[in-house]
């Protein structure tokens, strides 16, 4: 692994549809990229309880989680052919039916980027320490419990 700083993947809010646009866009300058594969984590309205989820307040600690999404992108370009890879997760409260998770992946083939998305989004559920805090219609709340 390299010694460089981590990059912060972390944005306050919900991840726009316009943020998304642009980065895609800014991709077709790539032209050794041949497939790109996107993952958007949405927040959904559960009803737990018979309350519904009306957002959720993420947090993190920053610098861990930021060095653990770091591990598994590098982790990853070993592991994969891959061009180009890119990871924001939200921050504070996201609203159901908002993006709170966009993985965008590029490579050359299409075969390796269904593969690499997959192991990309398993690896940030199941290490990265980011909290979720189901908010209720009601304003009673609960931590979510990942899955």
């Amino acid at each position: 692994m390299d010694n460089k700083k981590p990059k912060s993947v972390f944005k306050q809010g919900a991840i726009s549809s316009e943020f998304i646009a642009d980065s895609i866009a800014k991709h077709q300058t790539k032209t050794s990229i041949g497939a790109h594969n996107i993952f958007l984590g949405q927040v959904r309205a559960d009803v737990i309880q018979n309350k519904t989820v009306s957002a959720i307040e993420y947090t993190a600690y920053e610098e861990m989680a930021n060095n653990k999404f770091h591990e598994i992108r590098e982790a990853t370009f070993e592991k994969f052919e891959l061009t180009c890879m890119h990871i924001y997760h939200s921050l504070g409260l996201v609203k159901a039916g908002e993006i709170c998770l966009f993985v965008f992946v590029s490579s050359p083939h299409r075969k390796m980027v269904f593969e690499a998305l997959e192991y990309v989004v398993e690896e940030i559920k199941s290490k990265v320490p980011v909290f979720g805090k189901e908010i209720f219609e009601d304003n009673s709340h609960q931590w979510k419990i990942n899955n």
